[in-house]
């Protein structure tokens, strides 16, 4: 059957335009910015360093950077506990 692969994003940082294509070979390209010089990849978890190791090498590559968003809470609940964010009144109206 069909199993999900955890994944994650890729910020890579390109030189010029023209990298864009063999980028495809190392992971998926979903946007790629030609304005402002970058592309974002998303590579199967277990392969980021590997991935992250070899994008660093090649020449037309300024740097990259994973994206953080897999390691966020999506609850406000550490913000609660380190006093950043606190429950008021009008958010517990139902």
């Amino acid at each position: 059957m069909f199993e999900l692969v955890p994944r994650r994003a890729l910020i890579v940082r390109i030189n010029s335009n023209r990298v864009i294509r063999s980028l495809r070979r190392y992971g998926l390209v979903r946007y790629v910015s030609r304005h402002m010089h970058y592309v974002v990849l998303y590579v199967n978890q277990d392969e980021v360093e590997t991935v992250t190791g070899q994008l660093e090498k090649l020449r037309a590559v300024r740097y990259v950077k994973p994206s953080y968003r897999p390691d966020l809470d999506p609850t406000l609940t550490d913000l609660e506990m380190s006093g950043v964010y606190k429950l008021h009144d009008e958010d517990d109206k139902e």
